[in-house]
């Protein structure tokens, strides 16, 4: 684990996602970091933001109380969340359809009115900035100046951080990688909503099924998939199709990465999520359509492969309140 000049502290640090909402007490120190007492519960979307939230301020109940049988001492409380979060005021601004009624959730002031959380200091952030912050300050980023982190699971995400401090922009937009446009994408739905042609409904995971299913409807063919992890499969045994189909969406993937490249010159670009596990064709794909597209000096960014998997969010999202509660 890499390290970090900070005293030994401890976190409740939640990630709020699509699928799952992942919890842990995350303890930071100068000798770099530890997760425990992780407890996972299905987010459970579609039954509403309310329900969502509800279960959510549940969980938070549940792991501080365990925090204060095992005689762990919380400094406050970290959430990386789905959707535009305003952290000046903990709520979520806006959301994708995959979270139906999480826009407008006030997550802080729900978990404030939860048993015995009246007086614990809360922050919260984007989920994939605190995946980018935590492999930043505690993994693939470490000893860089500037991160270009880029999530490509179910979705696309991104974030920017310098100097260790996460950049949001002026509406918290800032990291919508998925959202960047591309030729691939047109036409094809996008959680936000949009047909224009975004990277995402073509390049995520549930992109690839996507992808190769329209391709396969254009040739007159029936032979469908369920999901990404599919079309791998089928590209490890042998057929043409999946393989191309594979290829065209991590060349557009890196074409777009390259175009953020040129806009922030980062030190390193980190690639992480579930869909970097679909092996070197994937990254050699991605990394052929990154050169084609980069300025020459931005070529030489190195595209690296995250480190601290499902620990990065939870690290992330620790580190932001602490962070946050030295700046107060």
């Amino acid at each position: 684990m890499a390290n970090a000049a900070v005293p030994e502290e401890t976190y409740l640090a939640l990630d709020i996602g699509g699928t799952k909402v992942n919890s842990g007490f995350v303890t930071l120190s100068e000798e770099g970091y530890t997760v425990t007492g992780q407890e996972r519960i299905p987010t459970m979307a579609q039954r509403g933001g309310q329900d969502v939230l509800l279960r959510i301020v549940h969980l938070v109940e549940r792991q501080v109380a365990q925090a204060k049988t095992q005689g762990i001492e919380l400094k406050g409380i970290g959430i990386g969340s789905a959707g535009v979060v305003d952290s000046e005021h903990g709520l979520i601004a806006t959301a994708t359809d995959t979270m139906p009624g999480w826009a407008g959730a006030r997550v802080a002031e729900a978990i404030h009115l939860g048993r015995g959380l009246a007086d614990i200091p809360l922050y919260m952030v984007g989920d994939v900035g605190a995946h980018g912050l935590g492999e930043a300050l505690r993994g693939a980023g470490v000893g860089y100046d500037s991160v270009l982190s880029i999530g490509v699971g179910t979705g696309i995400g991104g974030a920017y951080i310098q100097h260790g401090e996460l950049l949001t922009g002026e509406h918290g937009v800032a990291g919508h990688a998925g959202h960047i446009p591309h030729g691939l994408g047109k036409g094809v739905l996008c959680s936000c909503g949009t047909t224009a042609g975004h990277i995402e409904p073509v390049a995520s995971g549930t992109g690839l099924a996507t992808l190769y299913n329209l391709r396969k409807e254009q040739a007159g063919q029936d032979s469908f998939v369920e999901n990404g992890a599919e079309v791998v499969a089928r590209m490890n045994e042998g057929e043409e199709f999946a393989r191309m189909i594979v290829t065209t969406s991590a060349t557009a993937l890196g074409e777009c990465i390259a175009g953020m490249g040129n806009l922030f010159d980062p030190s390193v670009i980190i690639i992480s999520g579930s869909v970097v596990k679909a092996g070197p064709q994937w990254w050699d794909a991605l990394r052929a359509g990154f050169l084609s597209s980069a300025l020459p000096l931005v070529q030489k960014t190195q595209l690296v492969q995250g480190e601290l998997g499902d620990d990065a969010p939870l690290v992330g999202a620790a580190s932001a309140i602490q962070r946050h509660l030295r700046e107060a």
